[in-house]
């Protein structure tokens, strides 16, 4: 990475907290409530505990090869063949993860506001967006991110305490849902929720003082598990049948009913513009992200041929469900298990192996 993208600590916990405010704003809350129901709140805690976990041994691991991202240890690893293998499952799970949810977050738009437009445009309007913005250098992206990440907090906070005298507390019980088997057995496929922190795998050479990754990394665990616990809170002690009922953007159904005194009502149209500036920023961090990792791939000295080529392919991408159903289908029932297979599993097993066949060679030596 050039020094001039080189990003300070505080802006990388913004990129790694923008990315999961996008899967939080558009449907992970409602995924969650479904899976867990009145116990969700309780599996939060379960599974940020257990994501805490991993990415403390994953900064463990991952010390031993300062200022290092996964693809340079994927090399280290398996030589240039297995680095590719790597860095083309990760762009895959980056650029199809982000196409199915600009599908369903559209999808989301056009029953809310556009009716009558094609959800075909206003994707397009997206790409459009995304292709200017590719435009911009990546520290433009992030220092973007860097502001807009505090307006959705303040946003879903607001969200929260704007909607506490319709809340009833009582719908958190029976605090164990279907009992402790659903909460914490079945409940563990909810790390996939924490699915943003992956992109921690590729910072390390992008970062002024590489030494933080732990506190960049913990800081946004802790903060990711905060921000989905407000957010299921919000939906679970306001509206019953979320539960069983497949809402779409269920979120902004509750900013529907906030009310600050007569003169400050209907608040939702400013809180979807601001959730859409932010799926902006996720859309453009994770294109460069996958950019990034090709242009390392195929050691190319220049990121820009490539971009507009990759948010077309995340237009075509986003084409491919017959329609909204199969791409919820998609988000709940695939690519939850791509979450936490790629972006846990796969690069938790190759630095623990890196890490074995340095401690073999350093034996050796």
């Amino acid at each position: 990475m050039e020094k001039n993208r080189k990003i300070n600590t505080i802006s990388a916990i913004m990129l790694t907290l923008s990315i999961v405010v996008s899967y939080i704003t558009s449907s992970i809350p409602r995924t969650l409530i479904n899976e867990t129901k009145s116990s969700t709140l309780l599996n939060i805690i379960y599974t940020t505990a257990i994501v805490l976990f991993i990415i403390l041994l994953f900064c463990k691991l991952i010390k031993k090869f300062p200022g290092l991202d996964l693809l340079d240890i994927s090399e280290y690893l398996g030589g240039n063949f297995f680095k590719n293998i790597v860095g083309g499952l990760f762009i895959f799970y980056f650029i199809s993860s982000s196409s199915i949810m600009l599908r369903n977050f559209c999808e989301g738009l056009v029953v809310i506001y556009y009716p009558l437009t094609s959800y075909i445009v206003i994707i397009a309007m997206f790409i459009i967006s995304l292709v200017l913005v590719n435009r911009l250098s990546f520290n433009s992206t992030i220092n973007t991110s860097a502001i807009i990440f505090p307006i959705v907090i303040i946003s879903i906070i607001l969200l929260f305490f704007g909607n506490l005298h319709n809340f009833s507390f009582r719908r958190m019980y029976p605090i164990l849902g279907d009992g402790w088997y659903n909460t914490f057995v079945l409940g563990l496929k909810n790390i996939g929720a924490f699915g943003g922190i992956c992109y921690l795998y590729f910072l390390p050479p992008m970062l002024k003082q590489p030494e933080k990754l732990k506190k960049i990394a913990v800081i946004s665990v802790i903060t990711t598990g905060i921000f989905i616990a407000i957010c299921v809170a919000t939906l679970l002690f306001m509206f019953s049948f979320f539960i069983t009922a497949d809402e779409i953007m269920p979120l902004f159904s509750a900013a529907r009913y906030i009310e600050f005194g007569a003169f400050f009502q209907r608040f939702e149209s400013i809180f979807l513009l601001i959730w859409i500036i932010s799926f902006c920023c996720y859309l453009s961090i994770t294109c460069k992200f996958s950019t990034h990792i090709f242009a390392k791939m195929l050691n190319l000295s220049s990121m820009k041929p490539v971009l507009n080529i990759f948010a077309i392919l995340i237009f075509a991408i986003s084409l491919l469900p017959k329609n909204y159903a199969s791409s919820i289908f998609f988000e709940t029932g695939v690519y939850r298990y791509l979450r936490i297979a790629i972006g846990f599993i796969l690069g938790m097993m190759v630095l623990l192996l890196a890490n074995l066949k340095k401690r073999k060679v350093g034996d050796n030596n």
